[in-house]
């Protein structure tokens, strides 16, 4: 029998004018835009697995710190939103709030926790929506994290931490994955 191999696809990580773009195609006049502008806002920022971000309980969420109790492996770790996306975060829990809405963070309108299949589909259709040409995902939103950590020349081992990443290694081929600047200009700085 000859094993199936998965179709894989280059990495494509979003610009921040792309993801803004993606939020903007949400909407923000209803409780499900807010809560998929906040997702997609903790996808980006915090760099989570979609597995880590549906699993987020209200009891995680302290001053714009995210703790992820069972990442990857079953590891535990720490992550922090910037002041602007605990801001659209903090619109869709005010708005969970007034509806009397319980459970995890990201939750159906009935407090059931969402599935991850729902946005598989939900970011193409944004995407397409708000004119975004790359293929649109929950991972490619971690690559986008990754990717802008990297070109704010933060340090590497802090990229690890807030990937949640056991090795180095592992990091740096993803960082170097993303944005194989290095080899671009090596290869462009090449004369004759």
């Amino acid at each position: 029998m000859k094993k199936k191999f998965k179709k894989k696809y280059p990495p494509e990580p979003l610009t921040r004018d792309e993801v803004r773009r993606l939020l903007d195609a949400c909407g923000s006049d209803s409780s499900i835009a807010l809560r998929n502008r906040a997702l997609i806002a903790t996808l980006w920022r915090a760099g989570l697995r979609i597995s880590e971000a549906l699993a987020v309980e209200p009891r995680d969420l302290e001053d714009g710190v995210l703790r992820v109790r069972r990442g990857k492996g079953s590891k535990c770790r720490v992550v922090a939103l910037d002041p602007e996306a605990v801001v659209v975060l903090q619109a869709w829990l005010e708005s969970k709030a007034r509806l009397g809405i319980g459970g995890p963070i990201f939750s159906t309108l009935r407090g059931e926790p969402m599935l991850s299949s729902y946005v598989r589909n939900l970011l193409p259709r944004l995407a397409r929506k708000a004119g975004i040409a790359k293929r649109c995902h929950a991972h490619g939103l971690r690559h986008s994290f990754a990717a802008s950590l990297a070109d704010e020349r933060v340090d590497v081992r802090v990229i690890q931490r807030a990937l949640g990443h056991s090795s180095l290694q592992v990091t740096q081929n993803y960082i170097d994955h993303l944005r194989p600047q290095a080899v671009i200009d090596a290869l462009k700085a090449r004369t004759w």
